[in-house]
């Protein structure tokens, strides 16, 4: 068995699908599972109907039917016959929204977000599946709830691995191509859809992979692999042909766009590959992440953070910043939702760049400003580099002003004002 998954991106309109198709013939596999995102933009679409539920309820229709529109667009490119089912499966599925919609009382966010975003995936699986037979290409549809089983944290499910493994085995024949959504689950008391959190569909691979002990996972991208860095900020990219399991955890880590840990986590314990290939260029290597050298080829690789904070804290009366100091920040940090991308601290002071991504840093820093001294910088950007030589970093810095410097074995991360 191998499993592939393709993301919004690669299926966001007919062309997409019509690549999917492709990629399925000239690959050849016959025991696989294929599992897929939903179409495009359709998640943050989803985003603004849970937020006209909450906010704006007239607007709900015109929200729901402009997910509708694109969806049936895409049906009638790709399907000449109107009267083919996959026309009524998918205006069940919208009649299946609506029904949530107007029937719900729930006033729990986390809930609602997780069962209205979820009919993405099954929307963009059932159309998928049909083209698939339409064309040759003999699929078996499975509702993916039906085997990842999670508890009842929404939008960031814990997935129960002994009852997944068991439904997996059970469900998926490994002699034929299963078809199912990438992203979601379901609690296991009262089967309510639960969703996986960051790069869900990512996960929904690894977890497939891992119940069915399969040879490898593919994960096709727009993108010919994995670059050592973002190329909209650095020019010269290169390829990485392969990196190490441990390394590209630590790229993830510091923020690069490689793959989140909780996907590689259970590949790696079962030591399955994963590749990042290109949809465009199936042929094509790609990057393969897994047993072995830490990086081939072995070169630095850039992480960029744009827009962050840099507060530096130190005490009013001029004491140290000892553990309890540290340890009431870091709840505050908690509280405002601050992700930390690095910390640095000395006797008498303690500097942290956070990310404002909820925009609570006023909030932040008023409190903050009640126990200690404070100085922030806004706006600033973090270079993290790996394998770095001095070199690099000096060229880097070039016309740039530092304002903070951290340097282990393998990494240096750099504070620069722009």
């Amino acid at each position: 068995m191998k499993v592939f998954k393709f993301g919004g991106a690669s299926v966001k309109d007919k062309e997409g699908v019509k690549n999917l198709l492709s990629v399925l013939r000239i690959t050849g596999e016959s025991q696989l599972v294929v599992i897929v995102s939903a179409m495009g933009k359709t998640t943050n679409h989803l985003e603004n109907v849970v937020s006209n539920y909450f906010s704006n309820p007239e607007e709900i229709k015109t929200a729901v039917t402009f997910v509708y529109d694109y969806h049936f667009n895409i049906l009638l490119e790709l399907f000449e016959n109107r009267s083919h089912p996959v026309f009524d499966e998918i205006t069940i599925i919208f009649k299946e929204i609506n029904h949530f919609l107007e029937n719900t009382k729930s006033t729990i966010h986390a809930f609602v977000y997780d069962q209205v975003v979820s009919f993405g995936e099954m929307i963009s699986a059932t159309i998928i599946s049909h083209y698939l037979s339409e064309n040759g290409i003999k699929n078996t549809f499975l509702d993916v709830r039906e085997c990842i089983k999670t508890d009842t944290n929404y939008r960031e499910a814990n997935v129960d691995w002994e009852v997944t493994k068991k439904n997996i085995n059970k469900l998926v024949n490994p002699n034929t191509i299963t078809l199912t959504q990438g992203f979601i689950g379901a609690e296991k008391t009262h089967n309510f859809t639960t969703t996986l959190g960051r790069e869900g569909s990512d996960y929904s691979a690894a977890i497939f992979a891992f119940c069915l002990n399969a040879e490898s996972v593919t994960i096709w991208k727009d993108v010919p692999g994995i670059l050592n860095a973002d190329p909209r900020y650095f020019s010269n990219t290169q390829l990485l042909h392969h990196i190490s399991y441990k390394e590209a955890i630590e790229l993830a880590f510091y923020g690069a766009s490689v793959i989140h840990p909780k996907t590689l986590q259970p590949l790696q314990r079962k030591e399955i590959p994963l590749f990042v290939k290109s949809f465009y260029n199936p042929k094509e290597a790609g990057t393969c992440v897994g047993k072995g050298i830490t990086l081939d080829p072995m070169v630095s690789c850039f992480i960029l953070k744009k827009n962050q904070v840099l507060i530096s804290l130190s005490s009013l009366d001029f004491s140290f910043m000892m553990e309890d100091n540290i340890g009431e920040v870091f709840k505050m940090l908690h509280t405002y939702k601050m992700k930390v991308e690095l910390i640095q601290n000395s006797a008498i002071s303690f500097s942290v760049c956070v990310d404002n991504k909820y925009n609570n840093l006023n909030s932040l820093l008023a409190e903050l400003r009640q126990k200690f001294k404070v100085t922030w910088n806004e706006g600033v950007t973090l270079y993290t580099i790996r394998h770095s030589t001095p070199i690099e970093i000096k060229t880097l810095l070039k016309g740039k002003e530092m304002i903070l410097m951290q340097e282990s074995r393998e990494t240096v991360q750099l504070v620069i004002k722009e």
